[in-house]
């Protein structure tokens, strides 16, 4: 088996790289040749952490694992670790020997970037102009990286519950040459694309921060409780996710479903916009909203490109397993 070390991850894997690998495995679930299994997580009664298991199979792409993480939320301040840890373990599908166990944490994050952008590629208006971030944590910054490629923004705007935390965004938007501008959340009007990713369990903002015509990718959604935006927002919206099952059990979807607001069958899974079986968007007026639970799927494709790069390099280290 092979062994990829988080320390290896940041050179082998490019935006670009996890941004193809996390679409073709959306378009490969759409067409039912990929499937992710029953997502396993749970607060662990210890350190306020969570953990669990998430994990799936790609006929397509023939691969086959899980990851196996969760979030520990005083990590940063405690043991100056990212809060998020994770782990992936890649099967040989044939035989389902061991083939590779990969460091998660650089994964978990690009793979997540990447979802929000291949929304934003696919359902976004293309005269898109500014970039509304809500939220300003480790993960913001990736978000925020990916999403400045999908459209020719001209600025950025930001909201944080700690509004000290807004630097983050602020230095990426002076890095890359954008300006950045801090505003109350009414100020989201201004967004044509907003990108939540905060572990809120409590509504942020709603139907009334949005202007029509707007794209919404709710990325920080992905355990049962957990909310980010109103349900008068999803039910105003066009909705799309990774994975239908987790958006009405875990994701942002939940709370609509919950109190009979929205059906299942009003989510399309994004793939199928990505395969051309659905439209997407209809006109320039339209609200959509990408409900991104983050599925096993993402970590399988975006690890095994790393494997595979891994190996060609020489830096895969291979042990007798």
């Amino acid at each position: 088996m092979y062994i990829v070390p988080e320390k290896e991850i940041a050179a082998l894997m490019s935006r670009e790289a996890a941004f193809d690998a996390v679409e073709k495995v959306f378009a490969a679930m759409a067409r039912k040749d990929a499937y992710n299994f029953p997502v396993v997580r749970e607060g662990i009664g210890h350190e306020d952490a969570l953990y669990g298991f998430k994990g799936g199979f790609d006929r397509a792409g023939l691969t086959l694992g899980l990851k196996a993480g969760g979030y520990w939320p005083h990590n940063l301040e405690r043991r100056q670790l990212i809060n998020h840890q994770s782990t992936v373990f890649l099967f040989d599908p044939d035989s389902g020997r061991m083939h590779a166990m990969v460091g998660g944490n650089l994964l978990t994050a690009l793979r997540t970037a990447a979802a929000s952008a291949v929304s934003i590629r696919h359902l976004a208006r293309q005269d898109a102009k500014v970039l509304g971030m809500v939220g300003a944590g480790h993960q913001a910054t990736f978000q925020m990286r990916a999403a400045l490629e999908q459209r020719d923004f001209d600025k950025v705007i930001g909201w944080n519950m700690h509004p000290d935390m807004l630097e983050n965004l602020a230095k990426v938007a002076t890095e890359v040459g954008i300006p950045f501008e801090r505003v109350d959340l009414p100020g989201m009007v201004q967004a044509d694309v907003i990108i939540s990713i905060t572990s809120s369990f409590d509504a942020i903002f709603g139907s009334e921060h949005v202007s029509d015509g707007t794209h919404i990718a709710c990325m920080g959604t992905d355990t049962k409780g957990k909310q980010e935006v109103a349900t008068d927002l999803i039910s105003r919206a066009m909705l799309f996710t990774d994975e239908v099952a987790q958006s009405i059990s875990i994701g942002e979807c939940q709370h609509a479903i919950a109190a009979n607001q929205i059906a299942e069958s009003d989510i399309t899974q994004v793939g199928a916009v990505i395969n051309g079986d659905h439209p997407g968007r209809q006109n320039d007026s339209d609200v959509t909203l990408f409900d991104g639970t983050g599925v096993g799927l993402q970590d399988l494709a975006v690890a095994a490109s790393v494997v595979d790069l891994a190996i060609q390099q020489g830096i895969a280290i291979e042990v007798d397993f």
